[in-house]
């Protein structure tokens, strides 16, 4: 009489070692929460990465990538150099040139909430001197009051930075502020300065009060250049130094506000790779975690495998089962990892005010990589399993 062979079917593998699984839930539940956390710190490390990015990237586009600068830097010799005084208007005659606006920093004069204040204790905010058009040139935004216009510069009147006005302790335009020994009325706050930081710590007043009241030399600190397009960047670059500066071209320091902020989204973007790295060794954890539960599960079960294999199953049904096992544990973790990882990057964007970007690619990709730490996990298990000998199993019960 020819013997039918024995077969377990897929449902049944399924069905099978769900039922395992089912009868342990707590350290099934663990460990795939091992796997989750792993997965859950990789999709969220990309996510809130991406979202960064494109935060930066959408308000580099807001701004424009359309804007340089000109500063002094330094001559032969290694001193500080200075730009002429017509250095801003020599600059705006340059063909590709749609706006231009320029900064002079007073280095002896500082701004105080009172005159009781130390004069010493300037709170890091710097003056500047600037024309109106700075900030239509700049792209900024008023948080509250106005910026300077031809009228208010020419009376002692302020516009405050974001940092300049917490570290003064103001919220609102029309109070007034101890500047350069003078009382001067603040008429707005500026939202932070995206294209030049250096602004938020800074009080503007107008040229012609500066030069007034602060004894302002009307020498450019920095010139502030937008042109015709992104296409017309690399000519009137090329420009810029020797228009600025006729005799002394080499002393001009020329940059792209932009470069800083493309260069801060591309150190954001690499930076995962260590948090990624992070996140590996989390799932690493988890698989261990995975291949010890398998392991006491094989231990635990031998009357149950000894009685399989009595009952016909065969080694490789044996090996199949607890494989199955291992491998809906850490699919499971690895679901509930993409999820939660989305859930994070999305709380975290919508905390930041970024635009939410949820890697799908890496959902999908982390899902598969617990799938196949799962299965590297308990293959040994499976193994060691499909071994037991029926009667060693059944005597050890």
């Amino acid at each position: 009489m020819q013997l039918t062979p024995s077969r377990l079917r897929a449902v049944d593998v399924l069905r099978v070692g769900a039922a395992g699984l089912a009868s342990r839930r707590l350290r099934a539940a663990l460990s795939a929460l091992g796997v989750a956390i792993g997965i859950a710190s990789m999709v969220a490390v990309i996510g809130i990465s991406q979202s960064s990015r494109a935060d930066l990237l959408a308000q580099l586009d807001r701004l424009g990538t359309n804007l340089l600068t000109a500063a002094p830097g330094q001559s032969l010799f290694g001193e500080e150099a200075t730009l002429p005084e017509t250095a801003q208007e020599a600059i705006s005659r340059i063909d590709g040139v749609t706006g231009s606006s320029a900064v002079e920093r007073l280095s002896d004069v500082t701004v105080r909430r009172t005159d009781h204040v130390p004069e010493e204790e300037t709170s890091g905010i710097g003056v500047l001197a600037a024309d109106p058009g700075l900030a239509r040139t700049l792209g900024a935004q008023m948080a509250a009051g106005a910026f300077l216009d031809a009228s208010t510069s020419r009376f002692p009147v302020v516009v405050l930075g974001a940092t300049a006005a917490r570290r003064l302790g103001i919220d609102a335009p029309g109070v007034n502020v101890f500047l350069g020994g003078r009382w001067f009325t603040v008429a707005g706050i500026l939202e932070p300065v995206a294209l030049d930081s250096q602004l938020d710590t800074a009080a503007l007043v107008g040229q012609p009060v500066a030069e007034r009241l602060l004894d302002a030399e009307g020498t450019p600190s920095k010139v502030y250049v937008r042109t015709a397009g992104d296409q017309a960047v690399a000519d009137v670059r090329d420009l810029l130094a020797p228009t600025a500066s006729p005799e002394h071209p080499e002393e001009v320091d020329v940059a792209r506000p932009s470069d800083a902020i493309e260069a801060k989204a591309a150190a954001r973007t690499a930076f995962t790779s260590l948090l990624l790295g992070l996140g590996a060794v989390a799932l690493l954890v988890g698989g261990v975690g995975i291949a010890n539960v398998m392991v006491v599960a094989v231990l635990e079960r031998r009357s149950e495998i000894g009685l399989r294999r009595a009952l016909g199953a065969r080694r490789r049904h044996i090996a199949e089962q607890f494989l199955c096992e291992a491998l809906l544990l850490s699919a499971l973790g690895g679901m509930a990892g993409a999820v939660l990882g989305a859930g994070v990057t999305a709380a975290v964007a919508a905390v930041r005010g970024w635009p939410p970007t949820v890697p799908v690619a890496a959902m999908v990709a982390g899902a598969a990589c617990a799938v196949l730490i799962g299965a590297l996990a308990g293959l040994y298990p499976a193994q060691r399993a499909a071994r037991l000998h029926p009667t060693v199993a059944l005597r050890s019960a």
